[in-house]
Order: structure tokens, then sequence, then C-alpha cells
């Protein structure tokens, strides 16, 4: 499982991909999956976090290198519901900082010390 996700690019390294796993946040069919090592086929539908999204993805074809991002893309269908119009900026309170509220917030914390 772990050689696939890496190898559909959803992963930029095995060792994350295979420690995604090993913490049980992947999960197959519905099930958590705490093995890297656990079998995928075509047909099975993955489900886990990436960033501070969740992705439903289901497996088309089983990949045979970590090729170009065309090549990898299809591996799989995305079956993610498509986010919101301003999801993005849900984190985001009041309107982004200018340039000189950003240089009040730097000299602020330089004054805190290294704690800060």
């Amino acid at each position: 499982m772990d050689k696939w996700l890496w190898q559909a690019r959803f992963f930029k390294t095995r060792s994350l991909a295979s420690r995604m796993v090993n913490d049980g946040q992947v999960r197959v069919n519905a099930q958590r999956v705490v093995k890297a090592a656990t079998s995928v086929r075509p047909g099975d539908v993955l489900t886990f976090a990436q960033g501070a999204h969740v992705r439903v993805i289901k497996i088309t074809a089983l990949g045979l290198r970590r090729g170009p991002a065309s090549e990898a893309q299809g591996l799989f269908d995305d079956l993610t519901p498509p986010l919101e119009p301003g999801a993005a900026d849900a984190a985001r309170v009041g309107p982004r900082p200018t340039k000189r509220d950003r240089r009040a917030l730097d000299a602020f914390q330089d004054d805190q010390g290294p704690d800060v």
C-alpha cells in the first residue's frame, strides 16, 4: 500500500506514506489498515488525510514505477467531493495583514524575546 501511495504521488517519499499507514491514518474499503505491506488492488477505495483535507480515492490500476504526474493520475479516480467556495480561507480571521502590520508584529515578537 505504501508503495502504491508513493507511486500515485500522494506522498513525496515512500517512508512518509509508510508512516501514515502504520499510524492507522489510512483506510481501505472503510477498514483501518496498520501495515504498510497491505496489498491493494483495482477497485479498492482508500480514505486518508492529506493536509487539511480528507481524500477519497478509488484505485483503477497498479503502478509499475513512480513516473510522471500524468502517468500517476491514471492510477486512481478521485472521489473526494469538491471544496465549497471560500473553504480555503476559513482559517483566516479578518483581512490579510498589511506590510505595516507585519512589521509591527515582527517588532513585537523581537521585543518579547526567544520564548515566543
